[in-house]
């Protein structure tokens, strides 16, 4: 079975900060709605939500501040297992080792990522 079968749509784009409130104020006029916030050992991460499009901004220091500024895209998966087995049968290179957790949302999140063609961060990730 491909990758495809497990993918159900965009989960979310990355966008780092450096600045949180200049973001939240910027998106937010443009009518997204903040639908969950956590601190992240030290990193202030805030989702926001319009429509069925959703940013997922953290403040980190490390924005770049020019075109291209988008960290990664996340995909929605429904089995992050089987498709992390089958992205390592592809031998994309890995950005983490193996499968990681984070303790977002309601019952957490479990993700991978794998290096693009452009160097672009590309995250499979599965909500539990």
């Amino acid at each position: 079975m491909s990758v495809q079968a497990f993918v159900t749509g965009l989960q979310h784009i990355g966008i780092p900060t450096n600045d949180m409130e200049k973001t939240l104020l910027f998106y937010k006029s443009l009518g997204f709605e903040e639908v969950h916030a956590v601190d992240n050992q030290g990193e202030q991460v805030v989702f926001l939500r319009l429509k069925d499009l959703v940013i997922e901004t953290y403040q980190n220091g490390k924005a770049s501040l020019q075109n291209g500024a988008i960290e990664h895209i996340a995909l929605d998966v429904t089995d992050i297992e089987r498709v992390y087995a089958e992205v390592s049968n592809l031998g994309y290179h890995e950005l983490e080792e193996g499968i990681q957790f984070l303790p977002f949302w309601n019952h957490g999140v479990r993700f991978f990522t794998i290096q693009g063609p452009n160097s672009e961060k590309v995250e499979f990730s599965q909500m539990l």
